[in-house]
């Protein structure tokens, strides 16, 4: 397949779990403590515990402070009620990809974007959520494996099991990558020694990391200064919590101890590269002898380097990121099917983006491919 002559990888397309994941994938052990979605809606993925009690994300805010559904809900609900129909299943996600032109999707989480998100969570039990996830994507992706590649969810509230569950993901599940929330959960931020040894398993492995953030968090996060004001929240969680995942990677020194590694940002767009990256070497240049000692290049190298950010259909900017970075350091989302998808016409779309063909042509395949460790075909 092919859209207009381009061959498509979406670097960060979704599945919507369904809402008793936990209770019929997770270790029996665990039954008794796992979350539990609340509904299939897409606009609707909120998870509780077994106490009833909101899990992985703040307490719901009383319905007197929410304002009327806007034209988005009332378009996606149209829309994907199709979808929710039947069942989000594989066959469903397999034809969303025909319908968009995508030859190729790694998928990413929904609810399970949560499920890790609660602060100094007790280790044994995120394993499992982990493991239980990863199980059922697996399942999730036998459907058609050359169309549906799993990015696995590893829980980093003990190191050795991050690393034991990224090795289980590539050696025996099959995955392309291995993801985490961008938002700090366990009190060690990304470039604490703390996580070398993940760091140097990936590199072994020779499987990337893809940060991807959500709208909210039981744990901290930027958003949280807009309370319960959606626009807002969602405005800044994404980009902003990555941007300071990449301050912690490019200028913590992550990737200059770790030269093989290679990290996305995705879902948080890619215009604010030039300021960021820019900024980061500027403070280097003033800084970095008394701060960063270790860093032998300016920030903006490493992430030119071994490092992506995903471009959304729409977004314009990133004509300023394919000047500062090149065009080789982008890749491609759908975000299918969450609120701010373009679906079905976001490939259409992109290719309305005020950048080269050529430049569109990597974007929309040969750099996730290489982020992926894909083939060319």
């Amino acid at each position: 397949m092919a859209k207009n002559g381009f061959k498509v990888l979406d670097s960060d397309m979704h599945i919507l779990e369904p809402p008793d994941l936990w209770q019929r994938f997770i270790d029996s052990k665990f039954k008794d403590y796992a979350p539990r979605g609340t509904t299939d809606h897409v606009r609707d993925l909120r998870m509780v515990g077994p106490d009833g009690e909101a899990w992985g994300r703040p307490a719901y805010p009383p319905p007197e402070t929410i304002p009327p559904p806007g034209h988005i809900f009332h378009r996606n609900q149209k829309l994907f009620k199709p979808h929710m129909e039947r069942g989000w299943s594989a066959q469903v996600q397999l034809e969303a990809m025909d319908e968009e032109g995508i030859d190729l999707a790694v998928l990413y989480p929904s609810r399970g974007l949560n499920a890790l998100s609660i602060p100094d969570m007790e280790p044994e039990l995120a394993a499992a959520i982990a493991r239980a996830y990863n199980n059922w994507l697996y399942e999730f992706c036998q459907a058609d494996t050359s169309k549906l590649k799993g990015a696995g969810m590893v829980s980093v509230f003990n190191i050795d099991d991050a690393i034991s569950e990224a090795q289980r993901c590539v050696k025996q599940l099959g995955f392309r990558a291995v993801f985490l929330r961008a938002n700090i959960v366990n009190g060690h931020n990304w470039h604490d020694p703390y996580y070398n040894p993940l760091w140097s398993a990936l590199e072994e492995l020779d499987v990337p990391l893809g940060f991807h953030e959500s709208n909210t968090s039981a744990g901290r996060q930027v958003g949280d200064q807009f309370g319960y004001d959606f626009m807002l929240r969602h405005t800044f969680s994404h980009p902003f919590e990555q941007m300071l995942a990449v301050g912690s990677f490019c200028g913590g020194g992550v990737l200059e101890r770790h030269p093989k590694l290679r990290v996305a940002f995705l879902e948080g767009n890619c215009g604010w590269l030039p300021f960021l990256l820019w900024r980061l070497d500027e403070h280097w240049e003033m800084f970095g002898d008394q701060w960063a000692p270790e860093l032998k290049n300016p920030p903006s190298q490493y992430f030119k380097r071994q490092c992506y950010a995903s471009v959304e259909a729409d977004e314009e900017p990133v004509k300023y990121a394919v000047d500062f970075v090149g065009n080789d350091r982008l890749v491609f989302s759908t975000d299918f099917p969450h609120v701010d998808t373009k679906y079905p016409k976001a490939v259409e779309r992109f290719l309305q983006l005020p950048i080269g063909v050529e430049d569109k042509r990597r974007i929309l395949w040969h750099n996730c491919a290489a982020y992926y460790g894909i083939a060319e075909i």
